[in-house]
């Protein structure tokens, strides 16, 4: 398949497996296994490589090809500054826009976060944090700045699920998550700007810390 569809395809299932932690960071990108297993072209292959290299997602190395870019815990600080601006924006337009049936499906799924925290469920509320994020920002309807996040989170995920296991970071971003939502479901638009800006600055200060080695207390 060498169309426009093809690359489409190749560069959304490539997006794909890198956000979803698939790929992990530094794991080589062989063209040929690529085109097995999306169906098409080797151009249509290369064409989504350059794409994802464009985002950041991917690097080329000189007479080694392709990989899934390595972010350093400076990078990530930088990369989610960024995101705290952008956060901080779409919170305001959500809680400037939310109905009652939003404020429910808000409140239902903080429900669930809790309920993982409490439980130790951790990879589960790490997806439910995703999750949240993405509820907030299709209630808040700004595309351009959504569109942007999604680009600096997809280079984050390693350094997130890092974060989600370290003891007591669940609490302290499910407290900074229940006051964005409080202020969301309340309608207000001053307060929603400042907790996530709250919230994205505790995830900055937690980055910046020493990272314990992966394991079951990374």
């Amino acid at each position: 398949m060498d169309s426009p569809s093809g690359r489409a395809l190749a560069e959304q299932g490539l997006r794909t497996a890198i956000t979803a932690g698939d790929l992990a960071p530094g794991a080589r990108l062989v063209e040929a296994d690529l085109v097995d297993l999306f169906g098409v072209s080797r151009s249509n292959v290369r064409l989504a490589i350059d794409a994802l290299v464009a985002e950041g997602l991917v690097e080329r190395i000189p007479n080694r090809g392709a990989r899934v870019r390595v972010v350093t815990s400076e990078e990530a600080v930088a990369i989610t500054e960024a995101r705290m601006a952008l956060e901080a924006l779409i919170a305001r337009k959500a809680a400037a826009r939310a109905s009652e049936e939003d404020a429910e499906r808000l409140r239902a799924h903080l429900g669930l976060m809790r309920g993982a925290v409490e439980t130790g469920d951790l990879l589960e509320y790490s997806a439910l944090i995703q999750q949240l994020h993405g509820m907030i920002r299709d209630l808040a309807a700004q595309p351009v700045a959504a569109g942007l996040i999604d680009r600096l989170q997809a280079q984050l995920v390693r350094h997130q699920f890092r974060l989600s296991l370290r003891p007591g970071r669940p609490q302290v971003s499910l407290s900074g998550l229940t006051a964005l939502v409080e202020a969301i479901v309340d309608r207000d638009p001053d307060r929603a700007e400042a907790a996530a800006a709250g919230h994205f600055r505790s995830v900055i200060a937690a980055l910046s810390e020493p990272t314990p080695p992966l394991g079951g207390t990374a």
